[in-house]
């Protein structure tokens, strides 16, 4: 159950049922109503101690979108949040702003667990300079925006998210609302870059989704994206009941989401992710939600509703995408240095993704032979 919810909406305190709610001072609140027209939110899993940040990547996002919309806020931290941080952001939003206490027992370790295991293979990646290996907030953070983040009580009223991270930036002005976007064009799940992800991290997590697949073929779509995740393997056809070959560990950055929230609370999410965490990946190695929310979108989706944000100039670090066309420069659009542009990179998926789509390039980027 949460227990300590701040909610700052516009003429009135929301009040949600058996949920305490922190009062928040208004400000200006008349200016602060929605212009978009969608039931969306901008998402934000965050600390106190991330301030700085999390004001960074909303001053950004104000800039280059949301000021232009004022879709709302949705704060989420496994500890309640300071006066501070709630002041702060709420002056930094155009729209209103959402504050949620995350439930305990989404952030702590299963009882079927065995927590000796998880310490000797926590030994075992650390002396790897596996990174974040030691870190059990890690997985905690992980696990959480794999199967709970769309649960919360706060996005029970949403169909559409923006995931947004502290310290981000983004580079161009983005006119069009992008959520309108998604709906009109029937898509499901948006990206801006695609990698591979440590195979250290995630050894068994493709063993595990082939029999998650064998035991539930029906969630399995025809004309899905196995050939993104398996090199040289076709998509899966009408009727077929498995998954085979080796999983290559290309995925989508999931720290930029745009995306339904109903696909996450469909029966065949649920059903996915209920069964990664009967099997202990999240702990046992270090699993992310990038890889198990690809996966997820790329298997029971056929790949026509995932969508490329090509015209998106973003950075999480140590990654950049940078659209390539002169007109997003000249016209003042994007400002980013097109040298720094990970499309390009060995690292990077998406040249695999643009081929196997049959989707348009980032913007100016050469279609591969």
């Amino acid at each position: 159950m949460v227990t300590d919810i701040a909610a700052r909406t516009g003429s009135s305190l929301r009040y949600l049922p058996h949920l305490r709610i922190q009062r928040v001072r208004r400000r200006h609140t008349k200016d602060k109503e929605q212009i978009g027209k969608e039931r969306a939110t901008l998402i934000m899993l965050v600390r106190n101690r991330e301030l700085n940040d999390a004001l960074k990547s909303m001053r950004a996002m104000e800039d280059r979108f949301n000021r232009k919309f004022r879709y709302p806020w949705t704060f989420l931290n496994d500890e309640p949040f300071t006066q501070d941080f709630i002041n702060y952001t709420t002056g930094m939003a155009s729209g209103k702003t959402y504050y949620g206490l995350i439930n305990k027992d989404q952030w702590s370790i299963p009882h079927h667990i065995d927590q000796d295991k998880v310490k000797a293979n926590m030994e075992t990646m650390v002396s790897k300079n596996v990174i974040y290996a030691g870190s059990m907030s890690y997985r905690h953070m992980c696990r959480y925006n794999s199967g709970f983040f769309y649960r919360h009580p706060l996005l029970a009223n949403f169909k559409w998210y923006w995931r947004v991270e502290p310290g981000v930036e983004y580079f161009c002005d983005i006119d069009y609302d992008v959520f309108e976007y998604m709906r009109v064009h029937d898509k499901v799940y948006g990206f801006v870059m695609a990698m591979y992800e440590y195979l250290v991290t995630i050894e068994t997590l493709w063993d595990s989704t082939k029999e998650f697949i064998r035991k539930h073929p029906q969630y399995l779509a025809s004309d899905n994206s196995l050939d993104f995740f398996v090199d040289n393997h076709p998509p899966t056809k009408s009727g077929e009941k498995e998954i085979t070959g080796n999983y290559n560990l290309c995925h989508f950055w999931s720290n930029f989401e745009i995306a339904s929230l109903d696909f996450w609370r469909s029966q065949a999410y649920q059903d996915y992710f209920s069964y990664l965490d009967s099997v202990g990946g999240f702990f046992y190695e270090r699993w992310g939600d990038a890889p198990i929310h690809s996966l997820a979108v790329g298997l029971f989706l056929p790949k026509t509703k995932i969508h490329h944000f090509g015209d998106i100039g973003y950075r999480h670090p140590p990654y950049s995408r940078c659209p390539q066309d002169v007109e997003s420069h000249q016209s003042g659009r994007c400002f980013c240095s097109r040298r720094d542009h990970f499309d390009d990179d060995g690292y990077s998926c998406l040249p695999r993704w643009w081929n196997v789509a049959g989707q348009s390039v980032g913007a100016g980027i050469k279609q591969l032979d």
